[in-house]
């Protein structure tokens, strides 16, 4: 399958700050962080909650979104996670097919 997916996420670390990072297996890359493989920022920092999740069409995108979310301070950032709590909530309360 040569069609990966784009993924931003953001997780909450149990010292309750943010981490925000890339992927195109976000399993695969949650594992990592829970191990302590991956970013050098989450080492002894776990459990984690994952609060943000944005698929994207390609990578330049993805990278693009992270870059902005790294910029935002941490007020924003949580503002961010509730307004797509807000739209999942939304989606979830449309008609079922």
């Amino acid at each position: 399958m040569e069609d990966h997916e784009h993924i931003v996420y953001m997780l909450k670390c149990k010292d309750n700050t943010l981490y925000t990072g890339y992927t195109n297996d976000l399993e695969k890359r949650l594992k990592m962080h829970t191990s302590g493989k991956g970013a050098k920022y989450t080492r002894g920092r776990g459990p984690f909650q994952v609060v943000f999740i944005e698929k994207f069409p390609s990578k330049e995108a993805a990278l693009k979104k992270e870059y902005q979310i790294k910029q935002l301070s941490r007020k924003r950032k949580f503002e961010l996670i509730r307004d797509k709590l807000k739209e999942v909530m939304q989606f979830e309360h449309t008609k079922k097919l």
